[in-house]
């Protein structure tokens, strides 16, 4: 479900590196689903929702840094995306996550699956050529 294509470039090789992380906590959580359900992933989805939040925190400000540094017009949408991305990775957080692992699992994949979709492959399309002209590649 979660496999990188050319397509999905963004031609900031940096961003598509990280982009390429976001993937493999999809993947990471795929697994998850597909493993036993009388098995206890508790550890599993919390370790993968650490990462996320990690992962999101550094990417979302190398993306920022850059776009300020650019003066990127369309920053303030971009930063009030990432904003919303956050506060759907906080309100996961909140959920009592081991006692409704496979729901909590099923609803980050589908929030991931259209993030991916609306976010990286349209949003931060957006951003390539503009990077590219100040010599970002």
């Amino acid at each position: 479900m979660f496999k990188w294509q050319e397509s999905f470039s963004s031609n900031v090789k940096e961003f598509d590196e990280q982009h390429k992380k976001l993937f493999a906590l999809g993947n990471q959580l795929l697994d998850v689903v597909h493993a036993s359900r009388n098995t206890d992933h508790y550890d599993d989805i919390m370790e993968a929702l650490d990462e996320l939040k990690e992962y999101t925190v550094y990417h979302f400000n190398a993306e920022e840094e850059l776009m300020l540094t650019y003066n990127y017009p369309k920053l303030m949408s971009h930063k009030m995306q990432h904003k919303k991305f956050l506060g759907k990775v906080e309100e996961l957080l909140s959920k009592d996550i081991d006692k409704n692992q496979v729901d909590v699992t099923l609803e980050l994949l589908t929030f991931l699956a259209d993030w991916i979709q609306n976010h990286i492959l349209v949003t931060d399309s957006q951003y390539g050529d503009f990077f590219n002209k100040h010599g970002e590649y």
